[in-house]
C-alpha cells in the first residue's frame, strides 16, 4: 500500500501543478480487472480520467472461470497493480497465490450483491468445480447486478483512493445504470411482442440462471458441458424427456462450451440448437460508445434475440 499512496501522491500534486518533467506525465494508477465483465465495470466507471489504466486477465479463454490457471502475462500484469478489481462470489480461486503475494487494493464487485443459489448439475464432473457450490457467481448476466457491480468499483476507488474526480466517475456510473435499465426493458418488451408463452431454457453451461430471472424465463435444466466432460447418460436422458414434456424448439449451448451432447437431444428429438453466450470475452469498447458497458449491452442483447427467434413462431431479425 505504501506504493499505491505514492502514487497518489503524484497524481493529486500533478493535478494541481504543472509537471517538472516528462516521467511525472507517465505516473498512473494500474488497475487490473480479473474478468471480462468486471473490465468493463472498471473501463466504465474510469471513463475519460487520466493517468488511469485498466488491464485484464486472459480469462476470456475459457467458459467457465473454474478451468483458468493464470499466465506469465497475466502475473506481469499483477505485479504492476496498484487495483485488482475482481467477480468474486467464489469465482477466482485461482487468484489465491496472486493475491497472498500482492499488495494491490482488492475490489470485490459481488459485495452486496444478492446472489442465487447455485442450480447447475455436476455430476458427470464434479471433481473440477471448485467454486462455491451453494451460490451461483455468474452475477453479472443480470444487467441490475452488473450495475450493483459498477457500483461497488465506484466505491472501492474512492475508498483506496484520494482521487480528485468523484463527481466524474460518479456521472460515468449513472450513465451505464440508464442504459443498462434500458436494456432490461427493451429485452423483456422483445420478449413480450413475440408472445413466446412456451418459452423456457434448457442450457449446457450453468451461467444464466441470473439472465432467466431477469427475464423471466423458466429454467428447466443447466448442465456445465465442456469439451471432455459432457453429460452422463442419466443426464441425456433427463434431458429428452424434458424437451418432450414441454414441446421445446431449441436448446441452448454456451459460446465457448461443448455442443455435442446438445446436437444427439436435437437429432433424437427435432428441436433446434441455439448459442447463448455467458460474456466471459468479447470486443473493446469503441472510442465513440456512449460507455464502455455498451459491449456487455450489445451481448446481452443478442442472448435475448436468440431466444426470441428460437421461440418466436416466426423468423425475427
Amino acid at each position: 500500500m505504501k506504493r499505491i499512496a505514492a502514487l497518489l501522491l503524484c497524481l493529486l500534486l500533478l493535478a494541481g501543478c504543472a509537471p517538472a518533467n516528462h516521467d511525472e506525465l507517465q505516473v498512473q494508477v494500474n488497475i487490473v480487472a480479473t474478468t471480462y465483465p468486471t473490465y468493463l465495470a472498471a473501463l466504465t466507471v474510469t471513463q475519460g480520467l487520466d493517468r488511469v489504466s485498466v488491464s485484464r486477465l486472459d480469462t476470456g479463454s475459457v467458459s467457465c472461470l473454474h478451468d483458468y490457471t493464470l499466465t506469465v502475462s497475466d502475473m506481469k500484469k499483477l505485479s504492476r497493480a496498484d487495483v485488482i478489481v475482481m467477480n468474486g462470489a467464489g469465482m477466482e480461486d485461482f487468484m489465491a497465490d496472486a493475491l497472498a503475494s500482492s499488495d494491490a487494493a482488492v475490489i470485490d464487485c459481488s459485495d452486496g450483491i444478492l446472489l442465487l443459489p447455485a442450480t447447475g448439475h455436476h455430476d458427470h464432473d464434479a471433481e473440477h468445480h471448485h467454486h462455491d457450490d451453494h451460490f451461483d457467481g455468474h452475477y453479472w448476466m443480470d444487467p441490475a447486478r452488473m450495475s450493483a457491480a459498477i457500483d461497488n468499483v465506484l466505491t472501492g476507488l474512492l475508498r483506496h483512493f484520494d482521487l480528485p474526480y468523484s463527481e466524474q466517475i460518479a456521472q460515468n456510473a449513472n450513465t451505464a445504470h440508464s442504459l443498462l435499465n434500458q436494456c432490461v426493458a427493451e429485452g423483456r418488451k422483445a420478449m413480450s411482442d413475440t408472445v413466446i408463452s412456451n418459452a423456457a431454457l434448457i442450457t449446457f453451461h450453468d451461467g444464466f440462471a441470473y439472465f432467466a430471472d431477469t427475464f423471466d424465463l423458466p429454467l428447466l435444466a443447466s448442465i456445465e458441458e465442456e469439451a471432455g466432460s459432457e453429460a452422463s447418460a442419466k443426464e441425456i436422458v433427463r434431458i429428452t424427456e424434458l424437451v418432450r414434456e414441454h414441446e421445446l424448439p431449441a436448446i441452448f449451448t454456451e459460446v465457448n462450451g461443448s455442443d455435442a451432447t446438445a446436437r444427439a437431444i436435437s437429432r433424437e428429438t427435432g428441436c433446434g440448437v441455439y448459442t447463448l453466450s455467458t460474456i466471459m470475452d468479447g470486443r473493446e469498447p469503441f472510442a465513440d460508445d456512449i460507455s464502455p458497458i455498451m459491449p456487455y449491452i450489445e451481448a446481452i442483447n443478442i442472448n435475448v434475440a436468440a431466444i426470441v427467434g428460437a421461440f418466436s413462431p416466426e423468423e425475427v431479425e
